[in-house]
This record gives structure tokens, sequence and C-alpha cells, in this order.
């Protein structure tokens, strides 16, 4: 059945069905019923693919993302999506793995669907990329790593704050000798998350050695590689924090691995707030990022740009908190003696 069909059952015309499908202009609530019942009689369901070929205006929006293993990750997809589909568009979802390339194939996939905005979620970014993406006036939307401008918003996590939380909620505890584990220092997120904590130390006149910081990969494997060289240090530290919550659930394992019980022995944070920070034993105390409300800052960008209905080309602060669990404590009694 085509829309002919479902106008001429509703006893409207064809342009009377495409508004109510398309939301485009309101129609009458008892006149909408009538060719909602029409479409359910006939199956009907239109061709999205022939509807944006038959327009000007595409209702695709991209979004692209780091890792769709990452458990980060498929909240802020969910959300977004979510929001597309409550304004009639559609979402084409592309996964750089982290690579270079497949950012590049990702872009490209962007421009032959002729998507009408593309959110870039992830932690790496390529400027010829962005650059190929503004010539066509694409609306974009970075995650702290652009800067706002003509069609460009910028959503930037308030890392120093949670970080900030976190050491004071370690410091109550009579913590001085803080490990942190970061991740590849290519990622500007993480740079900035070491350089918040490296700050929130000296803030506390707590000094911080280079052997205290050690590199990850942001997964568990890379946390607990992490932590195994931080336990072999002479003077191993009473308190470790996580530049993730996959760094920090590879954390806790490597200490239940050497015998340590955390938290008597050793405390770990993470940051992010995955589900899966609850679940682990002991449950994990980490910094909370709200990924629904990245997904929505990036949605309504996009739609304030390509809809020209509320503001874009801004700068976005995603707010952070900390959230108390089993996995941080005081610190031991023999690492306060000895100082």
């Amino acid at each position: 059945m085509n829309i002919k069909g479902v106008a001429k059952l509703a006893g409207v015309s064809t342009a009377t069905v495409s508004r109510v499908l398309n939301k485009t202009a309101p129609v009458d609530a008892r006149t909408e019923r009538r060719v909602r019942k029409a479409i359910e009689r006939t199956g009907y369901y239109p061709n999205t693919h022939a509807r944006m070929l038959g327009s000007a205006k595409s209702q695709t929006y991209g979004l692209i993302i780091s890792d769709i293993a990452n458990p980060f990750f498929p909240e802020l997809v969910k959300s977004f999506e979510h929001l597309a589909v409550d304004h009639n568009h559609e979402v084409l979802i592309g996964n750089t793995d982290y690579h270079p390339e497949r950012m590049e194939q990702c872009v490209r996939r962007m421009l032959e669907h002729n998507v009408a905005g593309v959110a870039i979620m992830t932690s790496e970014m390529d400027p010829e990329l962005v650059r190929m993406l503004s010539k066509r006036k694409i609306p974009i939307v970075f995650l702290d790593t652009g800067k706002a401008g003509p069609l460009t918003s910028n959503i930037s996590i308030d890392y120093q704050h949670g970080i900030d939380l976190a050491i004071d909620h370690l410091t109550a505890f009579k913590h001085r000798r803080i490990a942190f584990i970061q991740g590849p220092v290519k990622f500007k997120s993480a740079v900035i998350r070491r350089d918040a904590f490296i700050s929130s130390l000296k803030r506390d006149g707590i000094e911080t050695g280079e052997d205290l910081i050690k590199t990850g990969n942001h997964s568990i494997d890379g946390g607990r590689h992490a932590m195994d060289e931080l336990l072999t240090l002479e003077s191993r530290p009473t308190a470790v924090m996580c530049s993730n919550d996959l760094t920090a659930i590879g954390a806790l394992m490597a200490a239940h691995i050497a015998g340590l019980r955390v938290p008597e022995d050793i405390s770990v944070v993470g940051f992010d707030d995955i589900e899966l920070s609850s679940l682990v034993h002991p449950s994990l105390t980490t910094i909370r990022v709200s990924r629904s409300e990245i997904a929505t800052r990036a949605f309504t960008a996009l739609y304030g740009a390509t809809n020209k209905t509320g503001p874009h080309g801004i700068n976005y602060t995603i707010p952070t908190e900390l959230i108390v669990r089993q996995s941080t404590g005081p610190v031991p009694t023999n690492a306060l003696l000895a100082t």
C-alpha cells in the first residue's frame, strides 16, 4: 500500500497524510486520528530514504563515538536516538575504535548520507575532517575537543570540579600518597583529567611524584597493568584515582590478585559512573557524568542549528558529582604511623 491508498482510505489528500507523518504542519485532531487509523489498517510505512531524496532538507543526524563496547557510550547513544525519534529524525552512528582512519570513514559516510548535522562524541579529532564538514556548512557539536563558532558547539565536562571533590574525599580520610592512572596522553580528555588531578593535589599542598602517575588505556586490562606497577613501588600509594571506571575496575582486580583489601589496604576512585561501577565488589566510588545530559545538549545544539529554533554555536558545561560507595575508606593505620 502506498500513500495514495492511505489518503483514499482516510478520505484526505496525500498532502494531509504527509503532514501527519512528517509533522510539518498542524492537522486537526480528528483528521489525524483518521489518518493514523488508515495507516494502521493498510500497514503503510513511509520510505525514509525516498523522502530524503525528494527533499532538500535532511532528516538524519550523524553521531560519531569512540568505542561502542565502552559502557560510557551506549547510554549516550540511547538518549540521543530517543530524542531524534521524538523529533522525527534518523540517526547514523559511526564507531571509530579510536583509529584515525575509522574517523575518516565515519565522516565520509556522513557526507554520503547528506546528514543535517554531526555530533562528534570522540576523544580524537582530525582538523581536516572537521574542515570537510564545515565546508558543507554542516552543524557540528564536539565533546571536549572543539571550540564554539558559527555552526559549531562544544560540550565540556567539568573534570576539575569532580576531581576536586574526589581529592577532598580522600584527604578527609587522611590520604596523602595518592596515585593516578591516566588514559592515553594522545587524547585531550585524558590530559585534562590528569592535569585536574595534579592541580587538586597542589591545591592541598600534596606533592605528586612521577612514580605515582601511570598510564593505562581506558580499559580494564590497562588498569590492571598500571595498578600492578603502582603496587611494586617501595612506598606504594594508599589511594589510587583512575581516569575512568573501566581503569578503576582493572585496578580493583589487580589489588585483589595481590592479596590487598579495598578499601582497608588501599582505596580506589573511578570516573564516569558507568552502570558496572555499582555492581563490582566492592562497589566503586566514582565521579558521575550524565551521558543523557551530554546527549541532550548535543541533540539540542544540532536541532537548534538546523531548524533555527534554539541556541547553537555555544559552549555547554556538563556538571560532575562525587558518588561515594565502598571502594574508599580511611588511610591504613600502618601508613599513618609511617608519616
